[in-house]
């Protein structure tokens, strides 16, 4: 073969598989994704050669030429071997231990549709006339979820609160392949945690919960979930524990930083659709819910094996609130806050009257009557520096303190009113509102 020849076999082998039909996209988790189509690797030449850029580096005068045996090629064939291994390691055992309890977690939602869209296309008025206009529910995103209790015939499940954000309907499909319909029995935006409960008879697997704060860093950390939807549900991965506490920032949907989070960092593979599944020990214990990953920094580099999980023990408080409350009850000060930090300097100095020496803190915009903070004294345009003897540096780091303290506990508190430092106590009682994040000083948070 001339090396013309070589090379248009060459770019004929690496030709990709077909790529089937677009698919509807879906959101995994938080992500938009479409479905993949998975290519093998086609080596250069056949057999796995190499090119040399068309040169021959063959010596033909090296080559024994003894010729080839004729005859029956019967003789060939071949078969496997009778020889057995029992692969039983530690992953295996606990991955069985688990996967029962494993479910996908659908998000439905509702859709408007026409019921003769093809009439209204082409100008049909009378067709226009005569459509309806309903609403279907649409598969919207897929997750992951672990049952942690049965109670006779309920199944509670464990997931994330960004699986099932927006749903109007969910259903869990069962390790088994089983569809079930889900109700929602509470969720938490702050820790990104919600339960479901389901029937279910059929389910014959319940997960256990691991101590998270004995996990080590180094030892073997097993993520299970949905990777890209029920299609590759209880995928395994493994890996270790990179970190036992790491805080990262949280946002919300618009990308606003909503206050931090204190997870378990594994560098398992975890993907979108993995949201709520499980990590768990070689006992087969969880010990983290799935959340989130780093998949680029700031400056779009790309990342590998940064996923994050919420702590078991942190998991086991907050869904214990969720089925008992169906929501987490945190501490509040009443108030309405922005960052100093958003606010000009020239108004730091001829509104607020802060000194110099001041450069964090959140500025109050109001306080609510009767509210802990107005109790305590504090009106609009005070500024709080310290809570409970931790400097507040902005408004993320105000809820992180804040909600460190249960309700009725007293906690000291220093501001700045009319730019003179003050010191007060405040005792903290229920927060009335949901938490809403803010950009500017138009909009204000609320604690």
């Amino acid at each position: 073969m001339d090396n013309n020849n070589q090379n248009n076999q060459a770019n004929d082998n690496n030709q990709a598989t077909p790529t089937p039909e677009p698919q509807p996209r879906k959101r995994r988790g938080n992500l938009t994704l479409t479905k993949v189509a998975v290519t093998a690797a086609v080596a250069g030449l056949l057999g796995g050669g190499v090119a040399y850029g068309g040169i021959n580096y063959i010596n033909n005068s090296g080559i024994n030429d003894t010729a080839v045996p004729s005859g029956s090629s019967s003789n060939g064939n071949t078969k496997t071997s009778n020889v057995t291994v029992n692969v039983s390691t530690q992953s295996t055992k606990a991955f069985n231990k688990v996967k029962g309890a494993m479910v996908s977690v659908v998000n439905l939602q509702n859709q408007n549709s026409s019921s003769n869209t093809l009439g209204q296309l082409f100008g049909d008025q009378s067709s226009s006339n005569s459509s309806k206009s309903k609403s279907e529910l649409e598969e919207a995103s897929e997750g992951s979820g672990v049952v942690y209790k049965k109670d006779g015939n309920t199944a509670y499940i464990v997931t994330n609160n960004h699986v099932v954000s927006g749903s109007s309907a969910l259903r869990v499909v069962t390790s088994s392949g089983k569809q079930l319909q889900a109700k929602l029995v509470g969720k938490d935006a702050v820790t990104d945690l919600a339960v479901l409960k389901v029937n279910g008879a059929d389910l014959k697997t319940v997960a256990s919960f691991g101590d998270s704060d004995k996990i080590k860093v180094g030892e073997t950390a097993l993520a299970i979930g949905s990777p890209l939807g029920s299609q590759y549900a209880t995928s395994l991965t493994e890996g270790i524990i990179s970190a036992k506490k790491r805080t990262i920032e949280t946002t919300n949907s618009a990308g606003t930083q909503t206050g931090n989070a204190t997870v378990i960092q594994t560098d398992a593979a975890i993907n979108p659709g993995n949201s709520g599944g499980a990590l768990i020990n070689v006992g087969g214990q969880v010990v983290g819910i799935t959340s989130s990953k780093i998949a680029s920094d700031a400056e779009g580099t790309s990342v590998e094996g940064m996923g994050f999980a919420i702590p078991s023990n942190e998991v086991v408080n907050i869904i214990n609130q969720l089925v008992k409350k169906g929501k987490v009850v945190r501490p509040a000060l009443g108030i309405t806050y922005v960052d100093l930090a958003n606010v000009s300097s020239s108004q730091q100095k001829s509104v607020l009257k802060l000194p110099s020496s001041v450069d964090a803190g959140v500025v109050v915009m109001s306080a609510s009557a009767g509210s802990p903070a107005k109790k305590a004294g504090l009106s609009k345009y005070d500024v709080i520096t310290e809570l409970g003897g931790h400097k507040i540096s902005n408004q993320s780091t105000l809820r992180d303190i804040l909600y460190k303290y249960k309700l009725n506990d007293t906690v000291s508190m220093t501001y700045y009113h009319n730019g003179k430092k003050q010191t007060t106590k405040v005792k903290l009682t229920e927060s009335s509102s949901q938490l809403k994040s803010t950009t500017n000083t138009t909009e204000n948070s609320e604690s």
